[in-house]
């Protein structure tokens, strides 16, 4: 069949829906079926390319507006497509909107990946149009089953909401060469001292200011933060603030090839989220892979189902620097707890959230709505 998968932005960029769509559309081809991805440019001009099997089309760009891509281009190239399935990813309003005006599909899917959750002015204007999209769409991919039941977007279209958590290449992280292992252990705890790991882009709602506020209460331990995003200064700062400058390394981003090596490196993984537009959390699956219990936050949505407390890891309040700094504690004090979490948390990546898994289930869903 031929896939259309649509969206903002795409590889080189990265981002946690950037990288879904990727790993979606090239084991989507490998597996057969032609795939296109219409998304936006950095530049005004419109390109075309080819990458792993999948057709890249990224109509220009004019400008960018609270963080969405503006294009005029972006309507008339979709207008030309007659895919089978159109699959959007969910927030784009341009995206959204080109779609419900001159989209042509025989099914329409769309994944949530998450409520408007800071822009609330621009979603009161956008709410109508929002309605009129979600009609149009045959079924609604829910990333787990926290989310379906307490996003009030979802709610209201229940009946059309189908489970389908993100995956990942597991057998990416479940190994990493020993060599870069040891170099990164010697570089950033050459004493032993316990590593503590965040990955992921640098912005508000990722909590890494309260886990910087949490770490003057862990004893000895290293926090390495890998990502680049806007918050990178404003941390910088509070961790000298917090006089724990000494103990943190903002690492910046890796090659992918490099990033195994730095969760095999780590004894403990931390996603310290703040706020709801955390939905999921696709690098807890990649430090379950590799064997890493985690430590989470209740913010409502997946990231609370994808670590099961008591199982895979510890989940404890957001912003609350006590909280974190007992948690963490904890398990570094109970090596047996801690090998416990990490054997359940690799199973569970392996067995729920393996990208085999998810391109059968986002297929299925397909397949539904043709028939």
């Amino acid at each position: 069949m031929h896939i259309l998968h649509l969206y903002k932005d795409y590889f080189p960029v990265l981002g946690g829906i950037e990288n879904h769509i990727k790993l979606l559309a090239e084991a989507q081809a490998a597996r057969g079926h032609r795939v296109t991805v219409l998304v936006t440019n950095l530049s005004p001009r419109t390109q075309r390319e080819h990458r792993n099997g999948v057709e890249i089309i990224k109509a220009g760009r004019l400008a960018t507006v609270a963080s969405a891509p503006l294009s005029i281009a972006f309507p008339f190239e979709l207008r030309r497509l007659r895919p089978d399935v159109a699959h959007l990813h969910f927030p784009y309003p341009v995206a959204e909107v080109a779609y419900w005006l001159v989209g042509r599909a025989q099914a329409t899917i769309l994944t949530y990946h998450s409520d408007v959750v800071r822009q609330k002015g621009w979603l009161r204007l956008y709410a109508p149009l929002m309605r009129q999209v979600l009609a149009k769409t045959n079924r609604i991919l829910a990333t787990s089953p926290r989310y379906a039941e307490t996003s009030p977007v979802l709610q209201t279209v229940r009946d059309r909401v189908r489970i389908v958590p993100l995956g990942i290449e597991t057998a990416r992280f479940t190994q990493a060469d020993e060599r870069s292992v040891a170099r990164l252990r010697q570089r950033y705890a050459p004493d032993g001292a316990p590593l503590l790991l965040f990955v992921g882009k640098l912005r508000y709602y990722k909590g890494v200011d309260w886990l910087l506020r949490a770490l003057p209460a862990i004893a000895n331990a290293r926090l390495l933060i890998v990502g680049e995003g806007p918050m990178r200064h404003a941390w910088e700062t509070l961790a000298r603030a917090t006089g724990v400058h000494e103990r943190v390394h903002f690492v910046g981003e890796v090659p992918d090839e490099t990033l195994p090596a730095y969760y095999h490196a780590a004894d403990l993984f931390v996603l310290p989220a703040s706020a709801r537009s955390e939905a999921f959390g696709t690098v807890l699956l990649e430090a379950m892979a590799a064997g890493l219990p985690l430590i989470t936050t209740e913010v409502g949505t997946g990231t609370s189902w994808v670590n099961q407390h008591g199982q895979t890891g510890l989940v404890v309040p957001p912003r609350a620097p006590s909280a974190l700094a007992d948690a963490i504690n904890t398990l570094l004090r109970h090596p047996d707890r801690r090998l416990a979490m990490a054997q359940a948390a690799r199973r569970r990546a392996i067995q729920e959230f393996d990208v085999a898994c998810m391109v059968e289930r986002v297929e299925a869903v397909y397949e539904e709505v043709l028939a």
